[in-house]
């Protein structure tokens, strides 16, 4: 989030304001947003050249200035976090590493993700006038009067430009949620809004100024489907007709709500925001809410209606009854800040409650999105208080906080502070003067103890960043109570009303507009406070504001009888200055008060009663006051007229007289209580008397009681000594709550009788508070000591016997007594706390030995086992929780424990009562969790307090830990409260153990719950800790015992640095413990968890502190500064080129390469093996100029040693050096210089006809110039891509004569593309944009290709002569086939995809290499059907030769891997066509090749030579000839595949690969293939494939051979095995799993003859492998297919069963290695459908199961309730089939095409048609099934084909309610 503040100040530095956006909005409720967003800008700059937005997620499509196109660069920082390259193994050991990239990927996003360039067409026009005030109020950080504006100085005003900005969201992470339907929630309503999941969550669902003090006006516009369906498949027909409509609530006021123009089944919701508004405070939400509207405030007289503005509460269906409820305090709430305040500052008030909220409340204006927990029915009552609470704060927000903002991140606490402020004088309005000021106090204790040296102060002008998370709480806790205390002091000064009068100033100020931004700072507040009350307060700003810490007082007071005055000794503390006294660094940070100054009010009450206020000036750290003591008497004995007279009035108070009621004031709150007038009930409760010695004390007093800062104007521990007796008369004569409370408190630590009598009289009396009966039931614990023969119990139980059956005999003792209680009514809220209250306390009663009475244990079980609330009209889950956690308590024993241990075992035995009485509340506990699932409480509360309950138990070792019973409620489909309290009983266990660590990693990354998520990540960390203190890791070191001993308290020194020693052994013992420091499967995925994209922050750093305390850091060289620059698309002119190209703006996302120019040498050498570009080899073979493109200028590194034979060496001899280059100088002068290097007239027309259109094309705007790391802030792109390609140099190749034919240009414009795909992250804008490009680039290519055959076979191509020399391209001698090869007009044979026919690719090494010049030709003839082929053939791609191929077209989108955002792509109809084609090249490539019978000298034909030297040449040299060209990421779309893509190197597909083909090697050697169809196959059906990583075949083969040419099926051959890309995803995987492995110690490095003792070894095995070079392969790229990795492979097992006989140690190791790749392999290949055809498919099935002809077949046959018990002899159980066991197929992803699905459609309904014939009634409505199946097929086959045509708008993402018919 922007943490910059001053506004006008941002606009002069940024170069614009915005003074208006606009915002519309489709939303698909699969997971989507598409639209649009209008931003109107006002420059303020004449310079200004680029706009700066925030923008994460959203995938920006187009952007427009004012109506121009406009050049944009988008960057996701956080998105795109890597370490190192891709197909690296991330070490966890470099975690420091990615916390600094987090760091500053969130400093990159802070000046903006999305980078636009505003058109040169855009002129920045003035105004005609100026603004006055701009700068100066920039200049001014604080506000100055109303209209002052002197010293203003004039800027200029331009006018205002539109920004149009489309975009789209799918799936987002972060700023929106979709709360849909699931598996674990399949009744769930589905819904969407805005999110608060992190600071910058507005950005992510609207490209915006993401700042807080970025205002503006707002107009929305939302497009929503009309209805939603319930979501349940099996429903009936009459549910779904009673269909609740769609509703959007959003920020401002409602326009109106229309239909949709052209679709009736879609609603449009608009709405505008005439308020300047944040950003950050917009909102909304979308779904099928039913509305209440909140009555207006019938007590107000309100003729016109207008005072009283609208409320309204949005909510789910099902939550009717709570939703009244719940909001029934709020109009009083708006009417009290309406009438103390101001009016309410918007048109309405609007409530939306939301499921899976992270946060309780999300303010927004005019708008609160409020978690459904915070429902609550008529018969709650705990749960009713805190909603009321947080209800009335929400609403306060929209004063301030909302309408009002801090003026800067400082002031926060100030708005905050505010706000919980003016809720609490509203909830004192509701809840009574004795509530708020009890709350006062307890949230003044809190404070204290926070705030004793590590809390900073809550206002720091100083620091610029929001606080921090962990300060935030404290600053909120401490500002209103700050605001309190200044509203008293303002009070005392006699001209003012405190804050009553300053506050509503400042809301008057907002609501006119004089308060500048809405923006209130600490130091306009101030003045504002001195003006009204003219109080200096400079002093207790810099206390409370501006300084840390809260004093600590000392009292004592004595009567001096001569000078007639009380003696007050004053003493003060500071804590938290006294804690960071030697620290000079964090008083200069937390700025500690060394000594608070003020005035303190005390209050004397003297002897007569009277109260005499006093004021004591404090101004030092320790002094004496003498307060004047006011009565002239001595102190009023009790036997005196006065005191009779006061009982007397007490007699007739409580015989009814009113006047004697008036006068109890002056006597205690207990008197006429029948309890204490009878002697008798005075002997039964056991009623302690002042002694006689008492009484005399007692009379001998001067003052009654004296209070210390009686008008709380302090937040201080203040510690006041003086005697019981005067406790006792303040807490019973005191009517202030916060005396009575401090009397409790005081009394609690003088265990008597006499103050348990007392307390217990407290109890009784309900003219008390009840929150002061419920803290003296807590206090009687104090009295229930030995001393006083537990009469604290006693007076416990008796307290509690009134709300259960009396005894029989009514002298029976209560320590013997069952307590039965009666049926509960909670009608009197008071007594329900209290009993509450008095069960906590029975719980904490003690025995010295730490164990509770077994009386108590028996009184809570009773209390569980015979508790009744059948005629209640309340909840008792709240009061059963009560009492679960009260057995908790009472059960475990609170001695001591062994240091480091919780509950140490050999510390306390338990005897057999003890095991008895903890089975019986086991078993109640257990009895209410079960009770719980049958009967649900709100949110299942009791289930929590059960498992609490067990954690308790567990922890402390009284029960093991139940781990199987409590696992199943961590998943999903549990209420999220309950799967958290069962994460946290999990991690009191041995959690990181590998099985369940694995599973806590997959909540972690996976969990659909964002707030389990956070818990789980955040409780990892911390429950290490507790592990350790508990004992469950032992460091048995002596160091940590000495250092304890140490701890004496009297050197602090020592003591901290025996903390930081134990800290620092506690992390030693954790890493270095085997199962948690070391567990494999923490290191494992720990890194991969925290860089995956959709990783939420707060996990992300949670992970990273769990392996900063786990994983020890790598050593780091110390960091190096950079600049960052930027991202900006403006205009740049790169170096100078021979090709004259239009200048594009470059993107900050890599796609091409450096600035160089094509006729320099680039002196980064090129590899063979181009990643991600599926482009022929011929074209790489010779370069004729050294430009740095394909050409190779060394040889290629072969992959392993490979012995010397005389072919290859041949060939390398032939080869000239990398250094020679053609000399251009013999070229005639007349051939043209494009034409230099053969390029025929026709290939560069049709060369330069398709550069033109692709530079014109609106995708190629990323292509149109090379990358500049330092400009595009990519420092590491050339460490990546090695071969830069961009359409610029390209054109500038094409103009210098450095092509050889067209396929060179294609296969240079295939490099940029492969370059684009392989630097940036699928689903990224430049990897769409690449494969839009490569798309439209095919559909060219494929025209021109045709157009030129058909020119080549009229009018052969002549290319210019060229005089002779050595380096003559081998492409050119290829078009000239030797003798042997029957002769063919050149042909596109340069296809993309890996499928490519035998001949091409029996003619491939022959033709050219590479890496061979012209020999190669020859070298081809000689060869023949050998084997003698170098690593470097094997290792190398395959070249492309004359034969014509199978020439599908590149796909656009990866549809599966890369889910594009919506609208997604259609096909144009293109498919169809493409299709034809296909089936007409194939048929001619196969006549071709049927008339081509001598040309059978291809290598992987089966002669005899070859099998002759089959030991030379085995099936790795066949493969690599048959290896295509590589193409990294195949996507088919749906117009981009052939019928048969991929599949095998035979230009004759077969229908599916045999089986036979996974047989070991010597079964390969022996098989025979099958006989080849002379004539093409009709077209297989598209196969899906599920990302890059899945396979197209059916099966997938382990090792890939090569088919043999169809000129030769009589000899032997083998079946060729499809092609699949390589996935280096799956492949390092499979090897790491692989390397894990014990056995695999010996695979890990190649065999070294000398070290392994096996000198012969490479004398038998010529081609060596292991799993260490197999990985290097794979980190350098050189595999290009599945197989071929696959092959190596099992070039390893080969290699170890033929140099190792069999039962040895290595055979063995290799066995093992064998069977887990095997296993690993098969998961590698699994298939699955599309996204999109699983979605269709199941929209198809959801519209079968609603409609009325499928009821016979939606669930599974019984045959047992149908009476059929013969179905499954006529129909075996395997063949059954339905809809419902149709879709959990479907769902589990158990189909791998649609096919599979409609033959399990046509097998129910045929199984239906067998079982009872076609004639029958379910026979024809199988019929009718079929029919209606077979319709929606068609019409989902057919849909996108349609609606492509409609324009490449597309279609929304397939929602749950499908229209099909």
């Amino acid at each position: 989030m922007d943490t910059r503040v001053n506004v006008p100040r941002e606009h002069v530095r940024r170069g614009f304001s915005i003074s208006h956006q606009k915002v519309v909005l489709e939303i698909d409720f699969s997971g989507s947003l598409w639209g649009y967003t209008e931003i109107t800008i006002v420059p303020t700059s004449s310079d200004l050249r680029t706009l700066h937005l925030h923008s994460r997620q959203c995938a920006i499509h187009k952007v427009t200035v004012a109506g121009h196109q406009a050049d944009f660069v988008h960057q996701d920082f956080l998105a795109n976090i890597s370490m190192g390259a891709s197909n690296e193994t991330q070490d966890c050991h470099k975690h420091p590493e990615l916390k600094r990239k987090v760091y500053t990927a969130l400093q990159e996003s802070d000046e903006g993700e999305l980078s636009i360039a505003i058109p040169r067409e855009v002129p920045l026009r003035q105004s005609g006038h100026t603004s006055a005030g701009l700068v100066s109020e920039a200049a001014t950080p604080e506000p100055q009067t109303p209209g002052f504006t002197q010293g203003a100085q004039s800027v200029p005003e331009f006018l205002p430009i539109v920004v149009h900005i489309q975009y789209s969201l799918r799936n987002p992470i972060d700023g929106f949620e979709f709360i849909l339907p699931t598996e674990a929630h399949p009744y769930r309503v589905p819904h969407a809004y805005t999110t608060p999941s992190t600071p910058d969550s507005a950005r992510c669902w609207v490209p915006c100024l993401d700042n807080l003090w970025e205002k503006h006006t707002w107009d929305f516009e939302f497009v929503v489907p009309r209805y939603l369906e319930e979501g349940n498949p099996g429903q009936d027909e009459e549910d779904t007709s009673e269909l609740t409509p769609t509703v959007v609530v959003c920020s401002g006021e409602l326009a109106e709500q229309v239909a949709h123009p052209y679709n009736s089944n879609k609603t449009i919701f608009l709405f505008t925001q005439t308020f300047p508004t944040s950003v950050q405070h917009i909102a909304f939400a979308a779904g099928p809410f039913h509305v209440y509207r909140i009555p207006p405030d019938s007590t107000i007289d309100d003729t016109s209606g207008v005072s009283q503005p609208h409320m309204l509460a949005f909510y789910l269906p099902g939550h009717e009854a709570w939703v009244t409820t719940s909001t029934a305090q709020l109009r009083s709430a708006m009417t009290f800040y309406s009438t103390e305040f101001g009016s309410y500052p918007f048109g309405s008030y609007k409530l939306i409650f939301v499921d899976e909220l992270p946060a309780q409340r999300l303010d927004s204006s005019t708008l609160s999105l409020v978690t459904t927990e915070l429902l609550h029915g008529e018969d709650a009552i705990d749960q009713a208080l805190e909603s009321r609470h947080a209800l009335v704060h929400a609403l306060a927000c929209q004063w301030v906080g909302i309408n009002i903002q801090p003026k800067s991140w400082s002031d926060l606490w100030l708005t905050n502070g505010l706000a919980l402020y003016i809720t609490g004088l509203c909830m004192r309005k509701l809840f009574g003067n004795n509530d708020y000021r009890y709350k006062l106090k307890k949230d003044m204790q809190r404070v204290l103890e926070w705030d004793i040296g590590g809390m900073p102060p809550i206002c720091q002008p100083t620091v610029l960043d929001p606080p921090d998370a962990t300060t935030l709480p404290f600053i909120n806790l401490k500002a209103p109570l700050v605001l309190h205390i200044l509203d008293r002091r303002l009070g005392k000064s006699g001209t003012s009303l405190g804050l009553s009068r300053v506050l509503p100033k400042i809301f008057l100020l907002a609501i006119s507009g004089e308060l500048p931004n809405n923006a209130l700072s600490t130091h306009a507040f101030l003045r504002t406070c001195r003006k009204v009350s003219g109080v200096d307060i400079r002093s207790f700003a810099e206390q409370w504001i501006y300084g840390s810490g809260c004093p600590s007082f000392g009292f004592a007071a004595s009567f001096n009888r001569k000078k007639m005055a009380v003696e007050i000794t004053m003493r003060q503390e500071s804590p938290a200055y006294k804690a960071m006294e030697n620290n000079e660094i964090s008083k200069a940070l937390l700025k500690p008060v060394p000594f608070f100054e003020g005035q303190m009010t005390i209050r004397i009450h003297e002897a007569d009663g009277t109260p005499y206020e006093h004021v004591l000036d404090i101004r030092s750290a320790f002094k004496r006051y003498e307060v004047p003591f006011n009565t002239k008497y001595k102190r009023v004995r009790r036997n005196t007229k006065r005191y009779l007279a006061r009982q007397a009035a007490a007699q007739a108070a409580a015989e009814g007289d009113t006047e004697a009621a008036e006068a109890i004031g002056m006597i205690d709150m207990g008197f006429g209580l029948e309890v204490w007038e009878k002697e008798q009930e005075r002997e039964n409760w056991k009623v302690a008397d002042w002694t006689e010695e008492d009484e005399n004390v007692m009379s001998g007093a001067t003052y009654e009681w004296i209070r210390m800062d009686a008008d709380f104007e302090w937040i201080a521990k203040i510690k006041f000594e003086q005697p019981d007796f005067m406790w006792v008369s303040q807490l019973q004569r005191d009517r202030d709550v916060v005396a009575q409370l401090e009397a409790v408190y005081a009394l609690a630590e003088k265990p008597t009788a006499i103050v348990s009598s007392t307390l217990t009289k407290t109890i009784l009396v309900s003219n008390y508070y009840y929150r002061i009966r419920c803290e003296a039931a807590m206090a009687l614990v104090n009295c229930a000591v030995p001393q006083l023969q537990f009469l604290g119990l006693f007076h416990l139980f008796k307290l509690f016997l009134r709300y259960c059956y009396d005894p029989e005999d009514q002298n029976q003792d209560l320590f013997m007594h069952t307590y039965v209680p009666k049926p509960n009514d909670f009608s009197d809220i008071a007594e329900y706390f209290v009993r509450k209250s008095l069960i906590n306390a029975i719980s904490r009663i003690r025995f010295e030995n730490g164990k509770s009475p077994s009386i108590v244990r028996q009184f809570l079980i009773d209390q569980l086992r015979y508790n009744d609330n059948t005629t209640n009209p309340y909840s008792d889950a709240f009061y059963i929780c009560t009492i679960i956690s009260a057995a908790a308590c009472a059960t475990i024993p609170t001695a001591p424990p062994e240091r480091g241990e919780l509950r140490p075992t050999d510390v306390r035995e338990c005897n057999a009562e003890d095991e008895e009485l903890l089975k019986q509340t086991l078993i109640e506990v257990e009895r209410y969790r079960k009770m719980d699932r049958l009967i649900p409480s709100p949110h299942n509360i009791v289930t929590i307090a059960a498992l609490e309950f067990n954690l308790l138990l567990s922890t402390a070792n009284l029960i093991s830990s139940k781990l199987k019973e409590y696992f199943p409620l961590t998943r999903e489909g549990n209420y999220t409260q309950v799967r958290i309290a069962a994460f946290d009983l999990l991690f009191l266990t041995k959690w990181y153990t590998p099985q369940i660590m694995r599973y806590v990693l997959a909540v972690i990354a996976n969990d659909p719950s964002r707030v389990v998520r956070r818990h789980v990540a955040r409780n990892a960390c911390y429950s290490l800790a507790l592990l350790v203190q508990m004992g469950e890791m032992k460091s048995n070191l002596k160091e940590n015992e000495t250092l304890l001993i140490e701890e004496d308290g009297s050197l602090p020194e020592k003591a901290r640095e025996a903390k930081k020693s134990e800290m620092d052994l506690m992390i030693k013992v954790l890493r270095k413990d085997r199962e948690v420091g070391k567990n494999e499967v923490m290191r494992e995925f720990l890194m991969p968890i925290a860089l995956a994209p959709n990783i939420d922050h707060e996990v992300r750093w949670c992970l990273l502190k769990l392996a900063d305390i786990l994983i020890r850091p790598v050593e780091e060289t110390a960091p190096t500064v950079k600049l960052h620059i930027p991202s900006t698309p403006v205009h740049e002119v790169p170096p100078q080129s021979l090709a004259k190209v239009p200048l594009k703006p470059t993107r900050s996302i890599k796609t091409a390469g450096p600035p160089k120019s094509p006729l320099i040498s680039n002196s980064i050498p090129t590899k063979l093996k181009i990643p991600a570009t599926p482009t022929s080899e011929v074209i790489q073979s010779t370069p004729v100029t050294p430009a740095p493109i394909q050409g190779p200028k060394r040889p290629p590194v072969p992959p392993f040693p490979q012995p010397a034979v005389p072919k290859p060496s041949l060939k390398l001899k032939g080869r000239p050096n990398k250094s020679t280059k053609p000399e251009k100088q013999e070229k005639p002068a007349h051939v043209p210089k494009a034409q230099t290097s053969g390029m025929s007239i026709n290939d560069l027309r049709a060369s330069r006809n398709a550069l033109k259109k692709l530079r014109g094309n609106k995708h190629a705007i990323l292509f149109n110039q090379p990358v500049d790391p330092v400009r595009d802030n990519a420092p590491s792109y050339f460490d990546i891509i090695k071969e830069p390609m961009d359409l610029s140099t390209i054109a500038a190749k094409l103009d210098a004569g450095m092509y050889k034919d067209r396929f060179a240009f294609q296969a240079d414009f295939q490099l940029m593309i492969g370059n684009a795909k392989h630097y940036n992250a699928p689903a990224s804008y430049a990897h769409n944009e690449a494969l839009a490009l490569e798309f439209f680039f095919e559909k060219q290519w494929n025209i021109i290709n045709k157009t030129l055959e058909a020119a080549d076979k009229a009018h052969p191509n002549i290319p210019p002569t060229v005089a002779p020399s050595v380096s003559t391209p081998a492409a050119r001698i290829a078009r000239q086939p030797p003798p042997s090869t029957s002769v063919q007009p050149p042909v596109s044979a340069i296809s993309i995809p890996p499928a490519k026919s035998t001949a091409s690719a029996a003619r491939a090494p022959s033709a050219s290499s590479s890496s061979t010049p012209a020999p190669r030709p020859t070298i081809k003839l000689k060869v023949g059907g050998s084997q003698n082929k170098t690593a470097e053939e094997v290792s190398t791609p395959t070249p492309k030769s004359r034969g014509r191929k199978v020439k599908p077209t590149v796909p656009a989108v990866d549809s599966a891997f890369i889910e594009p955002p919506p609208p997604p792509y259609v096909d144009d109809g293109s498919h169809d066509i493409l299709q034809e084609v296909i089936a007409i090249e194939r048929e001619k490539e196969d006549s071709r090749r049927r008339g081509s019978g001598p040309e059978k000298v291809v290598v992987n034909s089966a002669s005899s030579k070859r099998k002759k030297s089959e030991s030379s040449l085995d099936e790795d040299d066949i493969l690599a000839l048959a290896t295509p060209s590589k193409k990294e990421k195949p996507s088919p779309g749906p117009s981009s595949l052939p019928p048969k893509p991929k599949s095998v190197a035979n230009p004759v597909p077969k229908a599916s690969p045999l089986p036979k083909i996974k047989k070991d090697r010597s079964e390969k050697e022996k098989s025979s293939p099958p006989q080849v169809a002379s004539h093409p196959p009709p077209p297989q059906p598209r196969p899906s494939i599920k990302g890059k990583e899945k396979e197209v075949s059916p099966t997938a083969p382990l090792v890939s051979t090569p088919t043999p040419s169809s000129s030769s099926p009589s000899k032997p051959k083998k079946q060729a095995a499809p092609l699949v890309p390589i996935n280096d995803k799956k492949c390092k995987e499979i090897l790491k799993n692989l390397q894990k492995l014990p056995e695999a110690a010996i695979f890990l490095r190649p065999v070294d003859p000398i070290l392994d003792g096996c000198p012969t070894y490479l004398d038998e095995i010529t081609h060596p492998m292991d799993l260490g070079t197999m990985s290097n392969k794979l980190n350098s790229g050189t595999y290009e297919t599945m197989n071929v990795f696959a092959r190596d492979m099992e070039l390893i097992f080969g290699n170890c069963r033929q140099f190792n006989p069999p039962a040895t140690y290595p055979y063995t190791c290799m066995e093992v290695l064998e069977r887990a790749f095997r296993r690993e392999w098969a998961k590698a290949m699994e298939r699955k459908l599309m996204w999109n055809e699983k979605r269709g498919l199941q929209g198809v099935l959801n519209t079968l199961v609603k409609e009325q002809v499928s009821w016979l077949f939606r669930d599974p046959v019984d045959p047992v309730l149908l009476g059929i018990p013969t179905y499954f002899d006529i129909i075996p159980r395997k063949d059954a089939r339905d809809l419902k066991t149709i879709r959990n197929k479907l769902d589990n992803d158990k189909y791998d095409t649609v096919e599979a699905f409609e033959a399990d459609l046509e097998l129910m309904i045929q199984n239906a048609i067998t079982f009872n014939g076609a004639d029958s009634e379910v026979g024809q409505i199988a019929i009718t099934l079929r029919q209606r199946i077979q319709e929606l097929m068609i019409s989902w086959k057919s849909g996108p084909s349609k609606k492509r045509k409609d324009g490449e708008k597309g279609t929304p993402q397939p929602t749950k309610k499908i229209k099909t018919g």
